[in-house]
């Protein structure tokens, strides 16, 4: 089964996906599957919108800020230490309810993503159906994805305090510190290597592991290990993969910039609004969804969520029955 197919190839699966982006869409275009189908994809992508941070390492080691910094943590520290008695249950409740609506949120993600890829492989515009069909096997992916959160939260969140503390170690001295910033920078690359592990993870199991888990109904785990067969025979093939992922992501971010300047951040505004954005980017949506799924499909039958297609009858005069003898 994990025989090497004849050719595995990253770009056939674009003009594949593109293709099924225009059937489902715009072969005929109806606006009520539009916004069907965009519930789906909504549902699929809750809670992935990625945020930014940035901050200005200017000027460090200056005594001017080090001593502002000093001043500063100084107060806080104060602050905190004399407000325990009411920081503590409100940090404590705080936690919980983002903690809560965080499962909730990952509960209703992981339900849709088998819901999108119903719609996309079957090019139906259904909410109900695969909302009841997958819930066996979308609570399992929820329970993956929620183990594999709380792993990677244990094993990262130690380092991340470790930097905190040398960093600012550094700051509240006023100066750099050679055997701090370099364990600073080592625990920084451990923390990168960590992050991409968990990143690689949480891709091959919503590109592969999820259609594996469409197609046999069985849980996140099971599938992981038949990917994993996959995976580790055809390694040199999903690295390509992952590398033009990269690629295609560029090219697709470059397009919708390219629209919102168009039209004058009229489509980047309307791209913001919830469920209503998701529903402008479904062309994206679909091809990215798609691709995934048809590059899986070249490892043989057993990979394809798409259903076969009827053969077409052929077409022109048939011959007429043969008339019995008169007797």
């Amino acid at each position: 089964m994990t025989n090497q197919p004849p050719e595995i190839s990253v770009t056939t699966p674009v003009s594949q996906a593109f293709d099924r982006m225009k059937l489902m869409l715009f072969q005929p275009f109806d606006i009520g599957k539009w916004f069907v189908i965009g519930f789906c994809a909504w549902l699929a992508g809750l809670g992935e919108s990625g945020g930014s941070f940035n901050g200005n390492f200017n000027n460090f080691g200056n005594d001017g800020h080090s001593h502002n910094f000093q001043e500063t943590l100084a107060k806080v520290t104060r602050y905190v230490t004399e407000n325990l008695y009411w920081i503590i249950p409100v940090a404590v409740g705080a936690l919980i309810f983002l903690l809560a609506l965080g499962m909730v949120m990952l509960w209703l993600n992981s339900r849709g993503k088998f819901m999108f890829l119903h719609c996309v492989a079957l090019n139906k515009a259904e909410v109900k159906e695969p909302w009841q069909k997958f819930g066996r096997v979308a609570n399992s992916l929820f329970w993956f994805r929620f183990v594999l959160g709380l792993i990677g939260a244990v094993l990262s969140l130690p380092l991340v305090a470790f930097i905190a503390i040398i960093v600012i170690r550094m700051v509240v001295r006023g100066e750099p510190n050679i055997g701090g910033i370099f364990l600073a920078a080592g625990l920084t690359l451990m923390l990168f290597v960590l992050c991409i592990g968990f990143a690689l993870v949480q891709k091959f199991t919503i590109d592969f592991v999820v259609p594996l888990m469409f197609l046999r109904g069985e849980k996140c785990v099971s599938a992981w290990k038949e990917f994993w067969s996959l995976l580790t025979a055809h390694a040199g093939s999903f690295a390509l993969y992952i590398l033009f992922k990269i690629i295609l992501a560029i090219v697709i971010g470059l397009i919708v910039v390219a629209v919102v300047l168009v039209t004058c951040c009229i489509a980047g505004c309307l791209m913001l609004l919830p469920y209503l954005g998701t529903v402008l980017l479904l062309p994206v949506l679909i091809f990215k969804r798609a691709y995934s799924v048809y590059f899986l499909a070249q490892f043989g039958p057993l990979y394809d969520v798409f259903p076969p297609i009827a053969p077409i009858p052929p077409t022109g005069l048939q011959p007429l029955p043969a008339v019995p003898p008169a007797v």
